[in-house]
């Protein structure tokens, strides 16, 4: 029922219009019944949840199994050492190649000389009494000599300073640190003439 009330204003006459309660239209009612059926159709087609739900785990189930069969079998493994058995108690460097030396410039700046030659080997000869004692008697001349020269090196280096073929050699170290050398001369030269070229005589 629509009810019309007019009222007058500056502009003329204004029709206002009030809307009264609207009945139901009885033909309506099965297309609600309808609406309200159709959900209840897709809800009987779409599976429950629960149901849902318990396919997945069922889907999940064997690779659980898996994972877990494999993580057991992870933490049951144990390393077994093995120990070599030696058969010697020495212990030796594995073999590894050896590259030849190839250097790219030189170590020193001029070759190095020879340390013990025989201008080192004999400082001076010796001119005490017990000295010019064994010149006399037995045939032997005394050189005070370089600590670290051993008797084959006192023997070649009187042999280059005086031509002398030594026979034999006996060495000593003297209470002030010195090292004491007593040359015995072979038959066929005489101590004293050599001495006499020294200058000790």
């Amino acid at each position: 029922v629509v009810s019309t009330q007019s009222t007058w204003g500056r502009g003329g006459r204004i029709n206002q219009f009030s809307m009264g309660p609207k009945k139901a239209d009885p033909a309506k009612k099965p297309e609600k019944k309808a609406e309200v059926a159709k959900p209840a159709a897709k809800a009987a087609a779409k599976p429950a949840p629960k149901q849902a739900a318990a396919d997945k785990k069922a889907q999940k189930a064997p690779a659980k199994k898996k994972a877990s069969a494999a993580a057991t079998a992870v933490v049951k493994t144990k390393l077994v050492k093995k120990k070599k058995i030696r058969t010697s108690v020495q212990f030796h460097r594995p073999l590894t190649r050896l590259h030849p030396k190839a250097p790219k410039y030189p170590k020193r700046s001029r070759p190095s000389s020879k340390k013990m030659d025989h201008f080192r080997v004999l400082k001076h000869p010796l001119t005490t009494e017990s000295a010019m004692k064994k010149i006399e008697e037995n045939n032997t001349l005394v050189f005070i000599v370089d600590l670290r020269a051993n008797k084959p090196q006192i023997k070649d280096a009187v042999k280059k300073m005086y031509d002398i073929k030594a026979q034999k050699v006996c060495t000593c170290i003297r209470p002030n640190g010195e090292k004491k050398a007593m040359v015995r001369l072979a038959p066929d030269d005489d101590a004293l003439d050599i001495a006499n070229k020294i200058g000790i005589l």
